[in-house]
């Protein structure tokens, strides 16, 4: 299927064209008939010459409904342009043809209607000129008369070779189906219809609903009339929510495929159209079926930051238009170049920014957003368009690799300079480390470890650290002198603390390989596990604890500590009868 929308001026005969094309009616509305105009979206479909369906959105064309009509005609990939022979070029022909190319329509045919009641060719002239100037370029056209048929089969073969142009949709694109329609079905429920321009729909699918971020399932599907059980893009579908209330959702709103998109009310765009410096404070922002008030911010010749009324789920290179409802002005298109920008808070940062932006074209960017963030979720980047497909450094964190590397210099100089500062203390807290490095996740402190960086019970530091406080070095230099020759007691704690070795200094001592510390104030030179396992290797196999205090000459709560680091160190085994033998002797 294809989806092409009408567009033109007010009682141009885009309707009677859409009728006589599909034999359908198109206004849905009995005051739209009764008047002879369209007032809101109209759907209909055909089968063209080569045997695939067209739908068409029918557009109202008077100034007062511009809103209902970008709202058909944002979601679609080309355009039927509908100017009278007998009028030619008028007011609501100049916006709808303004709206087109602000959202970068690029594919369309123009149909001269009414060729009954004057000769098309000066029509056909002027609207072929105005079209070649926009996005939509050179344009067939096709002069018609709904009336006698005249140049109808003309028309159904030049919308054969438009739709035989139109891109392939990706349909494994994730789905955004924005709603332009919303009503019940007595015994179904809720139903929303729109243009799925992109993706594939099921029936059971689970989808988020834009507005509230509440959960949804398609409870079913229908396409041109007919039940369906899946729905590929391009299409026109109608899909039958379970459990959600009417009033819950309505045109503007949007299904998404569960957490593909992020919602966004601030932004940064490029602007084709009015310059920047001459928009008002507030214009409506189109995109999909929906309009939203927007504050305009520029920052550049050609670029503004928009803030929305509510928030929106977009994506960074999406086309959207600023309009002027007061002026019925389309000031111009836009193009989504950031979905989550920087705050503007010093001096100059508008300015620094317009430089940024400078360099951003609309396509998304993985190793410049990776550049410009230095550090983000690769589901954040999903849900701003952004294939996320580097490598994490942790995690889900991806980090630009240049910045990682730095964050890594750095950490290794936190160490250090924590060292210096607090000689006797263990490390530096991860957090700390992370406050200091303006990190967001703990993990990240972790991740940028490499030796001889370590972390020990929450604490980073440096394994080759070794280096003692001169005053700690001297107390350490006394027990080796006053217990070199008994190695196997432990000095007690006043006599430690008499030496200038507290809990924070031996603490120290003992990460600096000075001192071993056996349990709770048991503390020996950092040799004696070796030695005792020599004293052991000479005795009688097993000994009994008794046996190896006596031949250690220490004392009871020396021997069980030294024995039982003896045992993790695998140097002796314990016995089922508690003697213990050494199976590892020293070297």
């Amino acid at each position: 299927m294809w989806v092409v929308a009408t567009a033109g001026h007010v009682d141009h005969g885009k309707s009677t064209l859409v009728r006589a094309l599909t034999g359908m009616e198109p206004d849905r509305w009995a005051e739209e008939r009764r008047r002879g105009m369209t007032i809101d979206l109209g759907f209909a479909w055909t089968t063209l010459p080569s045997g695939g369906t067209l739908a068409f959105v029918d557009v109202p064309g008077h100034e007062r409904f511009v809103p209902n009509m970008l709202a058909g005609v944002g979601p679609v990939p080309a355009a039927l342009i509908v100017v009278g022979a007998d009028e030619g070029w008028m007011p609501q022909s100049a916006e709808h043809l303004a709206a087109l190319d602000a959202l970068g329509v690029s594919h369309g045919l123009l149909a001269v209607t009414r060729a009954d009641l004057a000769d098309p060719a000066p029509a056909m002239t002027r609207a072929r000129q105005e079209i070649a100037g926009t996005s939509l370029g050179e344009v067939e056209a096709v002069a018609v008369s709904a009336v006698t048929g005249a140049g109808l089969p003309e028309l159904r073969a030049a919308l054969d070779r438009l739709v035989a142009r139109l891109p392939d949709p990706a349909r494994d694109a994730p789905l955004r189906l924005w709603v332009d329609r919303a009503f019940t079905v007595r015994g179904s429920g809720t139903v929303v219809t729109g243009t799925l321009g992109g993706g594939r729909l099921r029936v059971g699918d689970e989808l988020e609903l834009a507005a509230t971020d509440e959960p949804v399932r398609v409870r079913g599907l229908h396409s041109l009339g007919v039940a369906r059980t899946e729905v590929d893009a391009v299409a026109r579908v109608a899909v039958n929510l379970r459990g959600l209330a009417r009033d819950r959702v309505g045109r503007g709103d949007a299904l998404l495929s569960p957490g593909r998109f992020g919602r966004t009310d601030l932004l940064d765009v490029r602007l084709t159209g009015d310059p920047a410096a001459d928009l008002p404070a507030t214009l409506m922002l189109h995109v999909g079926s929906a309009a939203v008030p927007a504050r305009v911010r520029p920052l550049g010749p050609d670029t503004v930051r928009l803030r929305l009324a509510r928030p929106l789920p977009l994506l960074i290179g999406d086309r959207a238009l600023l309009r002027d409802p007061g002026r019925h002005h389309v000031a111009g298109g836009v193009t989504v170049l950031d979905v989550d920008p920087p705050p503007l808070r010093r001096r100059g940062a508008a300015a620094a920014r317009a430089g940024v932006l400078a360099g951003l074209d609309g396509r998304p960017d993985l190793a410049g957003e990776l550049r410009r963030r230095r550090l983000v979720r690769a589901g954040q980047l999903r849900r701003m368009g952004v294939p996320a497909t580097a490598s994490p450094v942790v995690g889900d964190w991806l980090a630009d690799p240049e910045h990682w590397r730095d964050l890594g210099r750095r950490l290794a100089e936190e160490v250090t300079r924590h060292a210096g500062e607090h000689p006797l203390a263990a490390g530096v807290p991860v957090d700390v480390l992370r406050h200091r490095l303006g990190l967001p996740d703990r993990v990240l402190v972790t991740a940028l470890l490499r030796p001889p960086l370590r972390l020990r019970d929450g604490l980073v530091t440096a394994a080759t650290a070794g280096t003692l406080p001169e005053p700690v070095a001297r107390a350490v230099a006394r027990v080796r002198a006053e217990y070199g020759d008994r190695p196997f007691q432990a000095p007690e704690t006043h006599h430690l603390a008499g030496l200038g070795l507290g809990p924070r200094e031996i603490g120290a001592a003992v990460r600096a390989g000075a001192l071993l510390k056996l349990a709770e104030n048991v503390v020996l030179l950092p040799g004696a596990p070796d030695d005792a396992a020599r004293v052991l290797a000479g005795l009688p196999q097993p000994f009994t604890l008794s046996a190896a205090r006596q031949a250690l000459g220490t004392t009871r709560r020396v021997a069980v500590p030294l024995l039982e680091l003896l045992d993790r160190r695998g140097v002796t085994r314990r016995l089922p009868d508690d003697a213990r033998e050494v199976v590892r002797p020293p070297g």
